[in-house]
């Protein structure tokens, strides 16, 4: 099938005066030079009204569009595939319900955990029969969401996942400020502990945010997610999951898998960040004591 409609978020508008522009997805404006093209049959061509370019003026500018990647071939959005359709959630209920709720209205099957085992391990004694193992019932991907800070280790166990071909995301609030952490699909991918580590690398408040984790803590008025913000957050994670289980290209600098995003709760702004998998470190190298000598 040729494509000539205008791709999702790309439109096209008569500007009085000076011919066509096109509105890119990312808010920008760009003119069109259509030389002799008929500006109101590239309406409709562009709309999807009509079939294959009546001239070579129209497919000049249809190419140009298409080669721009502003056209798409007007097929139907992927479905998410049976299956990956198999979504385990655990944590928080204020995230865990609105996140199930997207999920099956894109076609996955979520079911929602109790919390496993702060120590379970999928290569533990209980293996994959065990009734809180991250394994059980077969998933194709664990997703785990907490309405506070992650204590010590208990994502160690989760960051095992993507070795057994599970995929694995997860978020947390820290304060008014919550993270989406990357998604992780293969044991080379980014896991929690490299997102800690990156974290407190890139702070000179190290100390003060590894004794945030640990806790104790002193807080004040409730800093909990309102409803807004758990559908923010809610909506980040089930676009991840659908474009990795639909394989659906990134349309983002950073991919989701090389993706740490803070959220302001206060404003509901998303910023991204760059993270990568911190790698392991080597072993110190024998040392062979220099023979000594006799004195």
């Amino acid at each position: 099938m040729s494509r000539s409609q205008l791709a999702p978020g790309v439109e096209v508008v008569a500007v009085p005066g000076r011919g066509l522009a096109v509105r890119t997805p990312e808010g920008e404006f760009l003119g069109v030079r259509t030389r002799g093209a008929d500006e109101d049959a590239l309406f409709t061509l562009l709309s999807g009204a009509a079939g294959a370019p009546a001239d070579g003026e129209q497919s000049r500018v249809v190419k140009a569009f298409e080669e721009a990647g502003y056209l798409t071939d007007g097929s139907p959005s992927p479905e998410w595939p049976a299956a990956r359709q198999n979504v385990r959630l655990l944590g928080d209920p204020v995230l865990t319900e609105p996140l199930a709720a997207q999920l099956t209205a894109l076609g996955a099957r979520p079911r929602t955990a109790p919390a496993a085992v702060p120590g379970a391990s999928p290569d533990g004694p209980d293996g994959p029969d065990g009734p809180d193992d991250l394994l059980h019932d077969d998933p194709a991907a664990v997703v785990w969401c907490l309405d506070g800070p992650v204590p010590d280790g208990l994502w160690d166990a989760a960051d095992r996942l993507p070795a057994h071909g599970v995929a694995w995301l997860r978020c947390h609030r820290e304060g008014r400020q919550a993270y989406v952490e990357p998604l992780a699909a293969a044991p080379e991918d980014v896991t929690s502990a490299h997102v800690r580590a990156r974290r407190l690398a890139a702070t000179p408040a190290h100390r003060e945010l590894a004794a945030y984790w640990s806790g104790p803590r002193a807080t004040g008025a409730p800093a909990g997610l309102t409803p807004s913000a758990a559908g923010l957050l809610a909506a980040l994670l089930a676009d991840d999951l659908l474009r990795w289980a639909t394989g659906t290209p990134e349309e983002t600098a950073l991919p989701a898998r090389r993706r740490l995003r803070r959220v302001d709760l206060r404003t509901l702004t998303v910023t991204e960040h760059p993270v990568l998998p911190v790698p392991a470190v080597a072993p110190m190298p024998e040392v062979t004591p220099a023979p000594g000598k006799n004195g």
